[in-house]
């Protein structure tokens, strides 16, 4: 009898277990009685009464399914009225809506990449752009993290390319935000374009949330892209593309994640749309999201933890090791706290971590809460010597 083909997965999900690496799905309630600052829900929209109120209204006006790719029968006149109302809000000529931000970075790396090329990606990007640069087939060169130098030199190295220079405008790691403005002067002056994912920034950064790039003074450019996440600031799912009306035409003939996928569902448009609505009514939230992940930040390091200090809404604390980073943040869940745990190979420099999201709906009560139980929970090792964890309940 022939051996089992998957025996060797065994063998893997060994080594995961002694690297401390196993990962698993945790179905939540609808209504959870943990404090979650684990998702990406940064505005505190995904359950406004009106962005809920618009996605039903969109399900029961279009269906429940998009019933076909955009191209074929997948696109509504709500499809196009929420890429206008996003490139305008963001300060773009044109988007593209996709199923999801991966789709979304997938479609613009590899449409502007391709054989031929010269991509320049930033060492911390999210997978989604690596996955792209492996797909564009484009000679692909590794710039160090948040370094315009090292982005300028690998251009002046390669002249004659047609050039894409790739970066994340917050990185979901450390929450640090790249240089843009100097990434956009060093591209516009070689003749390369620069394509920018602000998954984590719409909504939270530049006047009134509109983004980094509208932040860095560089939306709209011709030169520049820009992708986003729906999923995020805007409560809703699905992601875009923002850019020149013919580097949106471009996609639309030729990336393979827009044309052979289904369309954005309509709830999903309705909801990103009402989103969108209540962000140019109460631009506040943005301040308010910046304002939290400040707070964290202040009073996790005054505890002794050390922590990257955040440009956005990303508050990442470090832990000792990857087993010491999951039982810390399964202790959270234990005492009522939701935190993410970023271990490798998911974090570039191998430092496993914590990482809370501010919500701009947190109150002082459930800030002051869930800094009680990461300091409660901490490893010994994560804080200054002679200190150590005081395990008393959080306050309420």
């Amino acid at each position: 009898m022939p051996d089992d083909p998957f025996d060797w997965l065994d063998e893997e999900a060994a080594r995961r277990e002694r690297a401390g690496l196993v990962r698993a799905l945790r179905p939540r309630p609808a209504d959870p009685e943990t404090l979650d600052l684990a998702g990406n829900d940064y505005l505190g929209l995904t359950r406004h009464p009106e962005v809920v109120a618009a996605a039903a209204a969109a399900a029961h006006r279009w269906g429940a399914g998009a019933t076909g790719s955009r191209l074929v029968t997948g696109s509504t006149t709500a499809h196009a009225a929420l890429e206008r109302e996003l490139a305008a809000f963001c300060g773009f000529e044109a988007a593209l809506v996709l199923a999801s931000g991966y789709a979304a970075n997938l479609a613009a790396v590899t449409a502007l990449g391709g054989p031929g090329s010269l991509i320049v990606s930033d060492a911390a990007n999210h997978a989604s752009i690596v996955d792209g640069c492996r797909l564009a087939r484009a000679e692909t060169e590794i710039a160090a993290h948040g370094d315009p130098t090292a982005v300028r030199k690998i251009l002046d190295a390669h002249p004659g390319y047609r050039a894409l220079v790739v970066t994340d405008a917050v990185f979901s790691v450390d929450g640090d935000a790249a240089p843009l403005a100097e990434l956009a002067a060093i591209t516009a002056g070689r003749g390369a374009a620069l394509l920018v994912d602000d998954a984590h920034g719409l909504g939270v950064l530049g006047p009134g949330g509109r983004g980094t790039p509208y932040a860095a003074g560089i939306a709209g450019h011709p030169g520049v892209v820009a992708t986003v996440t729906l999923s995020k600031s805007l409560g809703s799912q699905g992601g875009a593309v923002l850019g020149p009306a013919r580097v949106i035409a471009h996609l639309v003939n030729t990336a393979r994640t827009f044309i052979f996928d289904t369309g954005l569902a309509p709830a999903a448009v309705g909801a990103a749309r009402a989103s969108l609505r209540l962000l140019e009514r109460e631009p506040g939230r943005a301040d308010r999201v910046r304002a939290v992940a400040a707070e964290l930040y202040a009073r996790l390091t005054g505890a002794g933890l050390t922590a990257a200090r955040p440009d956005a809404a990303v508050v990442s604390v470090r832990a000792p090791s990857p087993a010491a980073a999951v039982r810390w943040a399964a202790d959270c869940r234990t005492a009522g706290l939701q935190v993410g745990c970023f271990r490798p190979p998911s974090v570039p420099d191998g430092v496993s971590r914590i990482r809370l999201t501010a919500r701009a709906d947190l109150t002082d009560g459930q800030i002051a809460a869930a800094v009680a139980t990461v300091i409660a929970t901490a490893p010994p090792e994560a804080l200054p010597p002679g200190r150590t964890p005081v395990r008393a309940a959080p306050e309420s």
